[in-house]
C-alpha cells in the first residue's frame, strides 16, 4: 500500500502491511495474529492510485478492507474504528448547517474513491448487523490538511513531477470560481482527537468531521492573494480530462465532478457525543497544507516521505 487516506497522530502500524500491496500478501491468519488481543483496530489505510486501473485499487480498498473487518472478527477484537470520508455521500446541498450522518453514502459512482467508500459503507452496514458485539465506529471527516502530509497530497493529486515551489501563490495569479465549489476540510490533530475520543469511549455509528468556515473560492483567493476568476465548469473539467487522459496528472476528472457535489456536512453528532470541537480553523488546516507544499514538507513514513518512495 502506497497511500494513506488520513495519516494522523494515532498509533502506526506502518510495519504490519506488505509494501506495496495491502490486503494481498497478508493471509487471514497473519491479519489476526496481528489484531489478536487488541482492544481495538484502527483502519486508516486506503490507496488512490493508480487512477487508471480501478481494479488495483478496488483490490486494495474494497477487499483489503473486507479482510481487516473478518480479521477483527476472528481475533475476537472488541472495537473497529474505520475512516470512511465525506466522499462516501452521495451528492447534497453545499448549504449550512449541512448533512447529519444519516444522508444516503451512496457515492459519486463515476469516481473510484467514492464508489470504494461507499461499497465499504455497505458491507460495514451488514457487518454490524451479522456482528453486534463489535463496536463499529465510522469517521466521514472533509478533506484532511496538516503540513507533513503535504508533499504526499501533492503527488497524489497533482503529480510527483510538478515540484511544490511551483505552487507559490505569486506564481497563482487567479484562482477559478467554479459552481460548486464548496468543500470542508480539517487538520489531521484535530482528526486524531476525534479518532482518540473514539477509542477510549462506548460510541457507536458514523460521526461527521470538519472545521469551519467552508472552503469556497473567495476563501483560497484571499489563502493565496489571489484574484478569483469565475471559469465555465465545463472548461475547467475539459482541461482537467485531457492532462489526465494524457498521464499528465493523477486526478481524475470523475473526483472532480465528485468533489463540486460533494454536501456539507453537520458535525453536531462529534460535538455532542465526543464532545470534539476542532481546535484549529479551516484555514489555519489549509494553510499548513500550503505551508507544507511550497517547503517540500513531509515526515518518515513512507506515504509521507518527503521524495517519492518507490
Amino acid at each position: 500500500m502506497r497511500d494513506v487516506d488520513q495519516p494522523t497522530a494515532l498509533h502506526s502500524v506502518e510495519h504490519a502491511w506488505n509494501w506495496p500491496q495491502f490486503g494481498e500478501s497478508l493471509s487471514g491468519g497473519e491479519l489476526r495474529s496481528y489484531f489478536t488481543g487488541a482492544d481495538v483496530v484502527v483502519h486508516l489505510a486506503w490507496r488512490f492510485q493508480p487512477t487508471h486501473d480501478p481494479v488495483v485499487t478496488w483490490h486494495n480498498n474494497v477487499e483489503g478492507s473486507m479482510r481487516v473487518f473478518q480479521a477483527v472478527r476472528e481475533a475476537g477484537v472488541p472495537a473497529l474504528v474505520y475512516a470512511s470520508s465525506v466522499g462516501a455521500y452521495s451528492p447534497g446541498p453545499k448549504s449550512e448547517p449541512g448533512v447529519d450522518e444519516e444522508w444516503p453514502t451512496h457515492g459519486w459512482p463515476d469516481a473510484a474513491y467514492c464508489r470504494e467508500k461507499a461499497y465499504v459503507e455497505r458491507v460495514l452496514d451488514t457487518y454490524e448487523l451479522e456482528n453486534p458485539d463489535i463496536r463499529v465506529v465510522r469517521m466521514r471527516p472533509g478533506f484532511l490538511f496538516q503540513e507533513p502530509a503535504a508533499s504526499e497530497q501533492r503527488r497524489i493529486f497533482v503529480g510527483r513531477f510538478v515540484p511544490g515551489p511551483l505552487l507559490r501563490p505569486d506564481l497563482l495569479p487567479w484562482v477559478p470560481d467554479l459552481q460548486g465549489l464548496r468543500f470542508q476540510v480539517l487538520h489531521t490533530d484535530d482528526a486524531a482527537q476525534a479518532y482518540l475520543v473514539a477509542v477510549r469511549g462506548d460510541v457507536r455509528g458514523a460521526f461527521n468531521l470538519a472545521a469551519q468556515p467552508v472552503i469556497d473560492a473567495n476563501t483560497l483567493g484571499t489563502q493565496l492573494g489571489a484574484r478569483v476568476v469565475k471559469v465555465p465548469r465545463n472548461l475547467m473539467r475539459t482541461a482537467l480530462s485531457a492532462a489526465w487522459q494524457a498521464h499528465a496528472v493523477p486526478a481524475s476528472p470523475y473526483l472532480f465532478d465528485a468533489v463540486l457535489r460533494l454536501p456539507t456536512l453537520d458535525c453536531g453528532r462529534a460535538r455532542d457525543l465526543l464532545d470534539w470541537h476542532p481546535t484549529r480553523t479551516a484555514e489555519e488546516a489549509l494553510d499548513a497544507f500550503l505551508k507544507g507544499v511550497r517547503h517540500g514538507s513531509g515526515a518518515k513514513t513512507r506515504p509521507l516521505a518527503r521524495h517519492w518512495v518507490g
